[in-house]
């Protein structure tokens, strides 16, 4: 019996940190508009993997204030875009 419970929190490890790893996945991008009073970014970007979405350009909420600052347009960046709440949104830029 122990071994199963070993091996039941093994594989949910395993799973959660893969899953972790999924969502961290980074898209090239270029800055198209930043409208910081509605925290809203437009975005000409690649295909998100993650989230099953062609290459197309797409306006995306952006919680974070400080994501929100580093967006400057025209500007190439790579960014996390990950389902919150029911809407698209970055939560990571480099």
């Amino acid at each position: 019996m122990k071994n199963i419970i070993k091996f039941g929190l093994a594989a949910a490890i395993a799973f959660s940190s893969a899953a972790g790893a999924f969502a961290q996945e980074f898209t090239n991008g270029t800055v198209k508009k930043v409208d910081a009073k509605a925290k809203k970014v437009t975005l000409i970007h690649e295909e998100l993997k993650g989230l099953e979405m062609p290459a197309m350009t797409m306006v995306f909420a952006v919680k974070d204030d400080a994501v929100l600052a580093k967006l400057k347009e025209g500007a190439k960046i790579q960014f996390v875009a990950e389902r919150v709440e029911g809407k698209l949104m970055v939560t990571q830029v480099k």
